[in-house]
Formats: structure tokens, C-alpha cells, sequence
């Protein structure tokens, strides 16, 4: 039998920054890591390997990061797990004891079981897989027709890699706009006309009925009756918690969907942690249970529970998850944090908002130079900042990281308008009109 200190499940960012954080702070244990790819694939970076990068060679993650750190690592697939002998066994028959263990399975492309037609020929999913990825890059090559359905991130980005290449694509999305859990709808629509422009049809508030074909892929009725000829088909639905191990494994798993854990990451085991797209979380403002998946929550939440594998830290807790969007069409970025102004209403947040449109550099003659706009968004009584919205040039990333740490700081306006701040004309908006700062003003105003 081998025998590891603590064995970490999946190896995509979860389970590498569990891994590297936890023997960063306690170099004395032994850590495996266990997955089932040979070589794991940059999450965010999927829709470019269908245009800017050409390849999934471009997109991996190398195992060096792993490696260096002393970390082991293992290809297989963790069948079975028994809590009470703390033993594993693995696809190859391989039994592995270990004293701490962390789930980081990821997650898999939702395919509606309602939706007729999906195992048809060139219909295809997103999952973060490699093979599966450049298999599908062959099979894209020779179509013209594609239909992306579901206008969130990943559906708006790999339309728009896909028409980059030439693609004839409509994106069908069955809410009002793309893009809009994470962005009210004023900038919701300047994402949408941005897309529109670059040559992406583009169809809201409708839904998909069917996919129609014989054998393979030929049209998508709409709920409407129409029909939208059709070569391929991607699904860009969202995703579900990959749960079942740890579901057998005798874990709770929340309604939801995820395995049910604690602010320092922890099952009712103590002796066994979930993170990643897995694990349960909590908006950080609501306290609802959240479906939010990204790999930057995923980070924070190995982090934390690298930190806390063997002694609990009051400071080292997940506190509730923020999400935190961003997104390029050509060279206009967009970002969002925390609640949008339409979910803080609907939960019933007495809220003020404020929006300011300026420059990202100073004087805006300057080559480069693009329009920035930001919206926030505030309880009213406390004018605690409960979400912000950013559009601006491909700047607006770090804008939008920070509008982050303000949400999770608990900064109200006033911290805002008395922050102190660094500017350059190459690198910020101006000193005197600095858009973040702008929007605390429109909003001082009205309290």
C-alpha cells in the first residue's frame, strides 16, 4: 500500500495551489496529487485555443509548478474512498492511505436532460479536457454555421473566437442580454452591440426547443419555431460539481449540487477538505448559497485550505464568495463584483448607485486612449459598497480586482473618496477625474 500525508483529488487550479500552499506551510508532510488527464488545460483560456491560440498546446499547465514544489503526482482516478481506514483506491487497483484529503474534482459541462438532440453529430460541449478540445478544433475546421447557445462568458467568448476564425455564428441566449447575471443592463447592451459589431449574430430572450438532425448536426429550432441552420452546435449551459466520489464516499452534499463545507474549507470530516467548482459557497454579502465556478474563487479557496490542513487559523477563512467577473470583446474590457443593482434589489438591499464615464489615461489624446466606465453599487444606509460594473479598455481586469477588495473590505464611500491613489498618464485615469473615485462622488451625492 502507498502512503501519502495529504492527497489532493483533481489537479486544475484548486488542486494545484491546495497542493503547493499546503507544502509551502508544512514542509515536513508528504503531498500526491491524483487526476485523470495527462495534462491539464488552462480553465479560462479554452475559448482562445478556437482562435487566438490555434492549439491546446498553447493553453497547458505545466507540472513543473507541481514538481518544484515537492509535490507528487500521479495519473489515475481515485474509484473509492474509506473515510474511517483513510485509504483510497484507485482505476489501476492502487491503495493509498493518507492522514488529510481534498476534494478538488472540478466540475463537468450541464447538458439539459430536456433538451432533444444533444448526442447528435457535432454537437459539442465545453469540459475542460484536452483531448476532447483539439478533437474539436479538427471537426470546427470545415463548419461554417455555428450556433453557441448560452450568452454567458464562456458562450460570448467562444463566439467571438469562432467568428475571429471566419465562422458564420449566431449566439442564442434565452435571458433579456448576454452577459446578464453579471451586468446590469446598461452595460449588458453596449457588451451585446461591441459583439454585434465584430460580426456575431446575436438573439436574446429567446431559448433553444431541439436540435435537429439525422445523425448529425442540421438546425436549432428555437422556442419561437424558428430555425437556425446549423454545421455545429456548442453548448455553453454552465456546469455542475463533479460530487458523485464524494457523495458514495458517505460526504453531505447540499442542495445545490456541492459537497457541503465550512469557512476554512472543511467537510464534517475534519480530516477531509473540498475546494474548487465542488465545493459549496456562500455569496459573501447575501449569505445565500451561490453556483458561482471560477478559478480565481477556486484559488482563494485552496489557499485557504492549504493553510488550515493541520491547524485552524481565525484569520485564514473564506468569509463568502464574491464573484468576480471580467471579459474582453476586441480591445473593450469589461468587469463586474459582488451583487449587479438588479440582485441587490431583488434581495431587498435599499440601495443608491452611481456611474461615471471617463478616460483610462490623461490627457485622453494620448494614442490608445479608451472611453472608462464605472458603476457602483451601495446600501444606502451604510454606504457600504455592495457591487461595482467596469467597461474600459483591457485595463479594466485590475480595475475590477480592485472594486474586489473594496467589497470584501466592507469599504464604504467615504473610505473610497479619501483613498489615496497613484497615477501616470500611460497607466490610469487622471488624478482629477479618476473613475472610480468619480462614481463615489455621483453616489456621495445622493446619500
Amino acid at each position: 500500500m502507498e502512503k501519502t500525508d495529504v492527497l489532493v483529488i483533481g489537479g486544475s487550479a484548486a488542486g494545484i495551489v491546495t497542493a503547493v500552499t499546503g507544502k509551502n506551510n508544512y514542509p515536513d508532510k508528504d503531498f500526491l496529487v491524483i487526476r485523470k488527464e495527462n495534462q491539464v488545460i488552462v480553465p479560462c483560456g479554452i475559448p482562445y485555443v478556437f482562435g487566438s491560440l490555434d492549439s491546446t498546446e498553447k493553453n497547458v499547465i505545466p507540472d513543473a509548478g507541481l514538481t518544484k514544489a515537492g509535490v507528487d503526482l500521479k495519473i489515475g482516478e481515485v474509484v473509492f474512498i474509506d473515510q474511517d481506514q483513510k485509504v483510497c483506491k484507485t482505476d489501476d487497483g492502487t491503495e493509498i492511505s493518507f492522514e488529510k484529503l481534498v476534494f478538488a474534482a472540478g466540475s463537468t459541462p450541464l447538458v439539459p436532460k430536456w433538451l432533444k438532440g444533444s448526442e447528435l453529430k457535432n454537437v459539442f460541449i465545453i469540459p475542460k479536457n484536452k483531448v476532447y478540445l483539439t478533437e474539436m478544433i479538427i471537426k470546427l475546421t470545415d463548419c461554417k454555421k455555428i450556433v453557441t447557445v448560452g450568452g454567458g462568458f464562456i458562450g460570448v467568448e467562444m463566439s467571438d473566437e469562432l467568428n475571429k476564425k471566419g465562422k458564420d455564428v449566431t449566439l442564442v441566449e434565452i435571458l433579456p442580454n448576454i452577459l446578464g447575471l453579471a451586468f446590469d443592463k446598461e452595460l449588458a447592451v453596449k457588451a451585446e452591440q461591441i459583439l454585434q459589431d465584430r460580426g456575431v449574430n446575436i438573439k436574446t430572450g429567446i431559448g433553444v426547443k431541439e436540435i435537429l438532425g439525422d445523425k448529425k448536426v442540421s438546425s436549432v429550432l428555437l422556442n419561437n419555431s424558428e430555425k437556425l441552420e446549423a454545421d455545429a452546435v456548442v453548448l455553453s449551459m454552465g456546469y455542475r460539481p463533479n460530487v458523485s466520489l464524494a457523495e458514495k464516499s458517505g460526504l453531505s452534499i447540499t442542495e445545490k449540487g456541492f459537497i457541503a463545507v465550512d469557512e476554512y474549507m472543511r467537510t464534517a470530516n475534519p480530516d477531509i477538505f473540498a475546494v474548487g467548482d465542488c465545493a459549496e459557497k456562500r455569496d459573501f454579502i447575501t449569505r445565500k448559497h451561490s453556483g458561482v465556478m471560477l478559478a480565481s474563487t477556486a484559488c482563494a479557496e485552496a489557499r485557504v485550505a492549504g493553510m488550515n490542513l493541520y491547524k485552524l487559523s481565525t484569520l485564514k477563512t473564506l468569509s463568502g464568495t464574491i464573484a468576480i467577473f471580467s471579459t474582453a470583446i476586441g480591445d473593450t474590457g469589461f468587469g463586474a463584483a459582488g451583487l449587479t443593482e438588479e440582485a441587490a434589489k431583488k434581495e431587498s438591499f435599499d440601495v443608491v448607485t452611481g456611474v461615471f464615464e471617463g478616460m483610462n489615461r490623461h490627457p485622453g489624446t494620448l494614442p490608445c486612449t479608451h472611453k472608462q466606465v464605472v458603476k457602483l453599487i451601495v446600501a444606502r444606509e451604510s454606504g457600504v459598497v455592495l457591487g461595482g460594473e467596469v467597461m474600459g479598455g483591457l485595463c479594466v481586469g485590475e480595475l475590477t480586482n480592485l472594486i474586489g477588495f473594496v467589497i470584501q473590505n466592507r469599504m464604504s464611500i467615504n473610505s473610497i473618496l479619501t483613498a489615496q491613489i497613484g497615477t501616470h498618464p500611460l497607466l490610469t485615469g487622471p488624478p482629477t477625474a479618476y473613475p472610480l473615485i468619480k462614481a463615489a462622488e455621483v453616489i456621495a451625492k445622493n446619500l
